[in-house]
């Protein structure tokens, strides 16, 4: 960067908990060891963007990417948002759920999306230095209405981590039906069912399970931490505490769903080596900054993470022991997040 210095914004205070764009600050989100390339279609740096956009331009009828989050700040100019509620999407796209209306303005075939007239809108302005946040699932056009410059986000959390697992394992199951013809003479059909699944969606499920992995070792050096710290008397009530523990159950909630899932089960997809993640400079860093973001929601002074000496120096933490160096599939992360809240004293 020419500028690292240079801060041009901050991100609003309850937009913080973003794990998309802190997990992409410190690793790539498509990493296939077999296909590594430095650059590819998949990969992206991250979902921070600036969109500049002159009057009478618009963005056509769509749901962000992943099912994220998404807040957009307007520098400058005016522009016209068309919302659908997550519980009438189905509305826009015909018969078949495959294709979806792309301008809500245009002349929609009634043929072709046959409940499309009784879709109910939810219009909104959005002026200069206003913010609008769209909540996960809700299809959307936008119209420029004056040239305009805005700050935009996609982001996940806790929260809403759910509407991606759901909407990557739908994509997987497409990906599976297209090729299904295939499945017979294919030497890796599960291979190829991943590749485009990462083509189409961003990420296969290996990505996402190694994602969920890191979310939940990061969330548990943190929740160890504040159990350790001496200043904090009722450590297990406080906000960050709770938000910890939050997280924590969630990604167990996830991961409990992916067992069922046959593509996973029998299988390892991927070999996370607990004691070397903890001792990678990288993941310091990366809980060091998540530690940093809950720091400011909840106004908590700042802690000094050092995960490697605060884990290590504890030789109750059996599940660094040989027994359990690695996790390789989400029966074994389940296994780890209920050990973590044995670890702190609390119930998951």
């Amino acid at each position: 960067m020419e500028y690292p210095d240079y801060v041009a914004y901050n991100t609003p205070v309850f937009f913080l908990d973003d794990w998309l764009n802190l997990y992409l600050d410190k690793y790539r989100m498509h990493d296939d060891p077999e296909s590594y390339q430095e650059r590819n279609e998949i990969s992206c740096s991250d979902y921070r963007f600036v969109y500049m956009g002159a009057k009478g331009t618009w963005t056509p009828l769509h749901a962000d990417v992943f099912r994220s989050y998404s807040w957009s700040a307007n520098i400058c100019g005016r522009k016209q948002w068309y919302f659908l509620s997550p519980n009438q999407h189905h509305l826009v796209f015909d018969r078949y759920m495959k294709s979806c209306v792309y301008d809500i303005f245009e002349d929609v075939s009634k043929s072709k999306y046959p409940g499309f007239e009784k879709a109910i809108w939810w219009e909104c302005t959005q002026e200069q230095n206003e913010i609008i946040f769209v909540p996960s699932g809700w299809y959307h056009q936008v119209h420029n209405m004056e040239d305009t410059i805005s700050i935009n986000h996609n982001w996940f959390n806790a929260y809403n981590i759910s509407w991606v697992w759901d909407l990557l394992l739908r994509e997987y199951h497409e990906a599976e039906g297209y090729i299904e013809d295939i499945k017979d003479i294919c030497d890796d059909f599960e291979g190829l069912c991943q590749r485009n699944l990462a083509a189409n969606a961003g990420m296969d499920f290996r990505d996402f399970f190694i994602f969920m992995i890191r979310f939940a070792l990061a969330n548990f050096v943190l929740l160890y931490q504040l159990k350790h710290d001496n200043r904090l008397i009722n450590w297990s009530s406080s906000q960050m505490a709770r938000l910890l523990l939050f997280n924590l159950n969630n990604i167990k909630c996830i991961t409990m769903k992916m067992q069922s899932v046959a593509a996973y089960e029998n299988r390892d997809i991927a070999v996370i080596d607990l004691m070397k993640t903890i001792e990678d400079q990288s993941f310091m860093e990366f809980c060091d900054a998540l530690g940093r973001t809950y720091s400011m929601m909840f106004n908590h002074s700042k802690m000094n993470f050092t995960p490697n000496q605060i884990l290590l120096k504890h030789k109750q933490l059996n599940l660094l022991d040989p027994f359990h160096p690695s996790i390789c599939n989400p029966d074994e992360l389940v296994m780890f997040v209920d050990c973590a809240f044995k670890l702190v004293g609390v119930e998951g």
